[in-house]
């Protein structure tokens, strides 16, 4: 390898700059340019500064596609063409700031360069009295971002005509641009030109050009192991590239796979990161289709736990270590060994799998049916990322709505039933089972409907327990079921409840669970520290314990369509309902809050009885049955409210009541 140091003024000096198709798109965020930001504002004038080091690959001109609009300058100029293989997210940051200085500094003079000079140094160069025109930097031409740096980054036209399609790196290209347009905007046009100064002349990387003995593919695997690390599923698209390499057979066959694999990456990131608000993790995926696709290996209980607990790491070690390696290309054991053939439908499988598992974690913006879209919203809200392996395998293998439909169902109760024992009942739950179920559907060894019939057993089972209820009551000593994790949950699903009553098709009560900031605010109705005269007295022949476990009980919680300021949490019961004066009280609310207008006081008799009603929702919707309306009460722990109180039980009404 020869090595010498270079500004980007030297780098972009006859030079033709591509990111191979093996390589991954542009993958830093905020924090890495931010910390980019900070050394070049810090950079003392006239310093230089090291960035770092930048692999360089003799790039082919055998392929005409790639190169086609290229070839007049490489033959007419004698400007080289280079793969970069590594350092491309700090070449690319650069190149992203030099075109925002443009941009910024267009119609002026900078440095002693108008900005057609400084396009033409660093962005692109044409021919003269001519329509040619060859990007200095840029992607290989089937990468998405190949377009949009041209169109989004540039600012440029483009002779192909089709939608630029968005990726997760696409999208961190265009927030780069916006993070370096508001960063220079603070500037005064001096400050620009130093700017401009310090990264042109004054950042210095460390070329490496790669000679041809080296074998680029593993070097990238090595090399990049500085800035934002690489991703398996980065590093695995470098792998089967490298093994289309390998294998022996035609070059027909080779370039159809190699495309084949391009292609499925291509549709990975647009999937991943197809909504720009909730972008998904690579690894995750990978994770997931890891089970789908190799179910059925055989395995001992010991390899089970070690590759396919979501825990561990070691399925990454499988597909990079044991499955996808020359080595296994050329077993001796026919059975084990890696094929083209195989290695096509994996990647088949990859591709056709990533759009189930955009839909999965983004129901709302799928073709799914409406059922099927609030049955897993329920279980994105309940945190069941555990059972989205199976989810895959359903959807992808199971073609009856109504079957899926109540797959769900059953999902979503042994979910609710697991969280609302909490860690305080433990019936053999861990979200292996649910890996397992995967395995197992993806492997043919068990059906849809035998799972779902083992989860409502699972399910009917867990909420008999005898010891179930007691062991929750006791679990919800400290803090009560404000401090229960699945109360918002609950309360959603009552407001969801009684919309469904009330015929309205106006959510009252948003839920964005994307962000737990927007989680709907849960308000204390007897408050938690009662000043006001009408709270101490009407609670007064309650002791301090007592009233703590009013406070916290269900039944005094309700979920606000929007945050009250604090003032509001201490008011008198009716000046909280609300009036033509008060706009922001219950009056004005969801439909829960709706609810507690139909009371004209709030006293421990209305907690008691709103709380009873809650929970005999909560066994209707769930299944969770306790013997004896007592029962409810010590599970509660509001049964001193019937002695204090005097009340009794009036099936007229059902409801508890004063005694005549």
């Amino acid at each position: 390898m020869k090595t010498e140091l270079f500004s980007i003024s030297k780098i972009f000096t006859e030079r033709l700059l591509r990111i191979p198709d093996y390589q991954r798109g542009y993958a830093w965020t905020d924090k890495q340019l931010k910390d980019y930001w900070s050394d070049i504002m810090q950079l003392e004038v006239g310093h230089n500064h090291y960035v770092g080091v930048l692999t360089l690959e003799d790039a082919p001109t055998s392929n005409p596609k790639e190169w086609e609009d290229d070839l007049w300058i490489i033959e007419s100029k004698c400007y080289e063409p280079y793969y970069v293989v590594d350092g491309q997210q700090r070449l690319t940051t650069t190149i992203i700031l030099i075109q925002c200085l443009i941009e910024i500094s267009e119609g002026k003079v900078l440095n002693y360069s108008n900005t057609c000079d400084i396009k033409k140094k660093f962005i692109y160069e044409s021919k003269d009295e001519g329509i040619s025109r060859s990007y200095l930097f840029g992607y290989a031409v089937d990468n998405p971002s190949y377009e949009f740096l041209k169109r989004e980054i540039f600012g440029e036209k483009s002779d192909d005509h089709s939608a630029t399609e968005e990726t997760i790196y696409t999208n961190n290209l265009a927030y780069a641009k916006k993070f370096f347009l508001e960063k220079i905007s603070t500037l005064s046009f001096e400050d620009i030109e130093i700017l401009y100064k310090k990264i042109t002349q004054h950042l210095l990387f460390n070329i490496y050009s790669m000679s041809e003995e080296i074998d680029v593919h593993v070097s990238f695997e090595t090399m990049n192991n500085r800035g934002k690390p690489l991703s398996h599923l980065e590093l695995l698209k470098n792998r089967l590239i490298y093994l289309t390499t390998k294998f022996d057979t035609c070059d027909h066959e080779r370039l159809k796979l190699r495309k084949a694999i391009n292609d499925c990456w291509k549709t990975i990131y647009h999937q991943l990161g197809r909504n720009k608000d909730n972008p998904l993790d690579d690894d995750v995926f990978l994770y997931n289709h890891f089970i789908l696709f190799f179910g059925s290996i055989s395995r001992d209980d010991d390899f089970f736990d070690r590759v396919y607990n979501p825990n561990r790491n070691t399925y990454q070690d499988y597909l990079l270590e044991t499955k996808f390696t020359v080595a296994s290309m050329n077993c001796s054991n026919k059975n084990e060994q890696l094929t083209v053939l195989q290695l096509y439908q994996y990647v088949s499988s990859l591709k056709s799998s990533v759009e189930k598992w955009y839909e999965i974690c983004n129901p709302e913006n799928s073709n799914l049916s409406v059922e099927i879209i609030k049955w897993l919203q329920k279980i994105i809200r309940l945190k069941g990322n555990a059972t989205f392996p199976l989810i895959m395998i359903v959807l992808q293998k199971e073609k009856d709505e109504k079957t899926i439909i109540k797959f769900l169902s059953a999902l979503e109760r042994i979910l609710f039933i697991y969280c609302f024992a909490g860690h305080s009942f433990y019936y053999g739950f861990n979200s292996i089972l649910f890996v397992d179920y995967a395995v197992k559907l993806s492997n043919n060894e068990l059906s849809l409907d035998k799972i779902i019939t083992q989860l409502t057993e699972r399910s009917d089972a867990f909420s008999k327990e005898d010891a179930l209820f007691k062991q929750i009551s006791n679990a919800l000593k400290d803090g009560g079921f404000y401090k229960w994790s699945g109360l918002r949950y609950f309360l959603f699903e009552y407001e969801l409840h009684l919309m469904s009553l009330s015929k309205t098709y106006t959510d009252k009560l948003q839920w964005n669970y994307r962000d737990p900031r927007d989680h709907l605010t849960v308000e204390h109705i007897y408050p938690q520290n009662p000043r006001k005269k009408e709270w101490t007295e009407l609670f007064s022949k309650y002791s301090p314990a007592q009233r703590a476990i009013l406070r916290h009980t269900i039944g005094n919680l309700i979920p606000l369509s929007k945050s009250k300021n604090s003032s509001f949490q201490n008011k008198p019961f009716k000046d909280k309902i609300g009036n033509d004066k008060n706009k922001v009280g219950f009056r004005y609310g969801s439909l829960s809050e709706n609810e507690l207008t139909e009371y004209s006081k709030w006293t421990a008799i209305e907690i008691l009885n709103r709380s009873v009603a809650l929970i005999k929702f909560m066994e209707k919707r769930w299944g969770i049955k306790q013997e004896r309306r007592s029962d409810i009460l010590v599970f509660l722990r509001l049964d001193f409210v019937i002695n204090i109180e005097n009340l009794t039980y009036s099936s007229t009404t059902k409801s508890y009541i004063a005694k005549k």
